[in-house]
């Protein structure tokens, strides 16, 4: 059964699959980044779970991966196959495609985890169907991926969608970007968890706690999540007026509080937007499967394009 092989490396895990022609998920696996055992150890982690599951094909579907895709977090070159850097896994200018390529000896993809996972979201997720879209993950961080006629744009430099880096508190909160007032201080799961552990005083209080909370009423956990909702409506119309998408797809862990993000949010972006046209703003459909489904898009991508050419 013709597949590839499709590899999501996170900060602690990596989520791997082989992907059929329609999408379908033949295998399954996960195991453990294995970060704290040092950046060498991670490299070559990662090459034995894709021999693995190279292995794995070959034996149980009857023929080897035609190719592989593979996404990591941090900076990526995804036209040089180079991991440029990723602080949590400690790494720096991994050329991370050569080596699987020589392990594997089949082509391999290299893309970064967000554009990844947004561009599954795009093609068979909540974006389906839609000719531009932007996804927004709301996790540790907040990214996003620009969604263009099936394709995700990275930008002249791979940086583009880093929505969480757009100022929407001007002399605020400092980011460890360099910059103070970023979005991701105010809006991301991290950031919820922070201002409501503070609120309650209990430094075990998250960002579920305080969804909870909103939804039984709390006034002090509605004051934490309104402020975190205003900052997110401030950047995503920001989003709005550049890009003009035809939907907005939010993920990552604060999406998980369904409604009780999602009405507020909706109600603060048309609130905001004056001449700009008010897209869907969706919930993702994929969950932490994303990554690994776009990892499996970007590989076949590899094969048509090499069937296609002459």
């Amino acid at each position: 059964m013709r597949h590839v092989i499709a590899l999501d490396v996170g900060g602690t895990g990596m989520k791997a699959a082989l992907v059929g022609t329609g999408g379908e998920l033949l295998h399954q696996a996960r195991r453990a980044t294995g970060r704290e055992r040092g950046p060498d150890a991670v490299v070559e982690g990662i090459l034995d779970f894709a021999a693995e599951l190279h292995a794995y094909g070959a034996e149980h579907l009857g023929e080897p991966a035609s190719a592989a895709g593979v996404a990591v977090p941090g900076i990526v070159d995804a036209d040089r196959g180079v991991a440029v850097y990723a602080a949590n896994l400690g790494w720096r200018d991994v050329p991370l495609r050569d080596l699987l390529t020589e392990r594997l000896g089949i082509p391999v993809a290299l893309g970064h985890d967000v554009r990844t996972g947004g561009l599954a979201e795009g093609r068979i997720g909540a974006g389906q169907g839609a000719d531009r879209f932007f996804f927004v993950p709301l996790g540790t961080g907040i990214a996003g991926a620009i969604g263009i006629a099936g394709r995700v744009e990275a930008g002249a430099h791979g940086f583009a969608g880093e929505i969480g880096h757009i100022v929407v508190r001007p002399g605020g909160t400092p980011c460890p970007c360099g910059q103070a007032g970023c979005l991701e201080r105010y809006a991301s799961a991290a950031a919820v968890s922070e201002a409501w552990a503070a609120a309650t005083g209990d430094p075990e209080a998250d960002a579920a706690d305080c969804a909870k909370a909103v939804a039984s009423g709390d006034p002090s956990a509605l004051t934490v999540w309104q402020n975190a909702v205003d900052a997110l409506a401030d950047g995503l119309v920001t989003a709005l007026t550049l890009l003009d998408p035809r939907i907005v797809i939010i993920g990552g862990g604060l999406a998980e509080a369904g409604e009780t993000l999602f009405t507020p949010l909706r109600d603060a972006i048309r609130q905001r937007i004056t001449f700009q046209k008010l897209p869907p703003v969706v919930p993702a459909a994929l969950g932490d499967t994303a990554g690994c489904l776009g990892a499996g898009l970007l590989a076949w991508d590899l094969i048509y394009l090499k069937e296609e050419t002459p």
